[in-house]
């Protein structure tokens, strides 16, 4: 779950409808079923390798009441390779049922075995869950068609049967792929900062070539995906990602450079008012997992720098911060930094920057007061 607090648009009333019906039954123990899922937190631990601890005890939950020709469905994302380590997990739990072996046949009444990594986006989940496509793995031969069964009962997008291994790889990928791109427009970001140059401005063009498609710079990256996952892709095969090391270098990076300017920024008062816009890890969302702005915000206030948040989204702010209306908020302030380009402060009036020293690594008050027709003021 993306985090204490979190309220997914229609989630409530859907579980509503689901336990009034008698179409969901919560209970605390797992319970002999035909299908059993495996949908659990994996952070990271020391050394920046997967904790599967959650999918460990998970597993052990399942084993005393698995059947024969039950379905075991990993959803979590993991390292590759683990599917076929829980099935040996399971086995030696529960020797008296047959599993299968990846490549090789499904025994006769087996327990099936597969990874379906999920495809959401927080704020759009059960949307999601219906219309994208979904990757099957299958540990052995029919595990992915038996897993499939399940899916095509709700998934409205393209079931796409293939190994275990494929399907761990391939959620590790797209959120690899992200980091890295957002790591370049980050990288490109203080080159153009470097070289005076207007950094959105500069992609903007670059954007125009019909083969160039940069992303947005920003403070860094967040969430319990990309700033986790490549590490994931990366753990047993150090030697054969150094590009996926450096973009995760690149990113952990970008917080504290922006904590730097905006205490230079602040510098320039003998008692200076900071206001920070945003605390979440992403624009119009609550969840803070991971985030950039959450820890630039603990940065500074641990230099003992008095800052006030806003946040439209986010309730709690971390201890010794103040949470303000936004427009009250930058009127008082000295110093704004735009932390989180939540489309709710797309909307404020870029007067209210006038006069302000403002760090803007999101490029919104630029954006605004472009539009506004209004003499920038960062």
């Amino acid at each position: 779950s993306p985090g204490p607090g979190y309220r997914e648009p229609g989630l409530d009333a859907l579980l509503a409808r689901a336990l009034a019906g008698g179409r969901l039954r919560v209970q605390s123990a797992p319970a002999p079923a035909a299908f059993h899922l495996i949908a659990v937190p994996t952070p990271l631990a020391e050394g920046r390798r997967a904790d599967l601890s959650a999918v460990e005890a998970a597993a052990d939950a399942i084993a005393p009441v698995l059947r024969p020709g039950d379905t075991v469905i990993l959803e979590s994302t993991v390292p590759v390779g683990t599917t076929e380590r829980l099935a040996m997990r399971l086995a030696a739990a529960r020797p008296d049922l047959a599993f299968p072996l990846r490549g090789g046949g499904s025994p006769p009444a087996c327990v099936h075995l597969a990874h379906v990594p999920e495809r959401v986006l927080p704020g759009r989940a059960l949307h999601e869950l219906v219309h994208n496509d979904r990757v099957v793995g299958g540990l052995g031969a029919g595990c992915a068609a038996q897993a499939a069964q399940l899916y095509r009962a709700f998934v409205r997008g393209a079931l796409m049967p293939v190994d275990c291994r494929m399907a761990e790889l391939v959620k590790l990928a797209e959120n690899a792929f992200r980091d890295v791109n957002i790591a370049f427009a980050n990288e490109l970001a203080a080159l153009s900062a470097r070289f005076g140059v207007d950094a959105r401005a500069a992609i903007a063009l670059a954007n125009r070539h019909p083969r160039v498609d940069i992303l947005s710079p920003g403070v860094g990256v967040g969430g319990h995906c990309v700033a986790v996952d490549p590490w994931f892709l990366a753990q047993d095969a150090q030697d054969a990602a150094p590009l996926i090391r450096a973009a995760r270098a690149v990113n952990d990076a970008v917080p504290w450079r922006v904590a730097a300017q905006i205490r230079a920024a602040c510098a320039r008062f003998a008692a200076p008012r900071l206001t920070c816009l945003g605390l979440a890890y992403k624009p119009d969302v609550e969840d803070v997992r991971e985030s950039p702005a959450m820890a630039i915000v603990r940065t500074l206030l641990a230099e003992g720098l008095p800052v006030v948040i806003c946040d439209p989204f986010v309730s709690e702010v971390p201890e010794g911060a103040v949470r303000r209306d936004a427009a009250e908020a930058i009127t008082a302030a000295d110093v704004v930094a735009v932390l989180v380009p939540h489309t709710a402060f797309r909307t404020l009036d870029p007067l209210l920057f006038a006069g302000k020293v403002v760090v803007d690594p999101s490029g919104l008050v630029r954006q605004a007061a472009r539009q506004a027709d209004t003499p920038l003021f960062v």
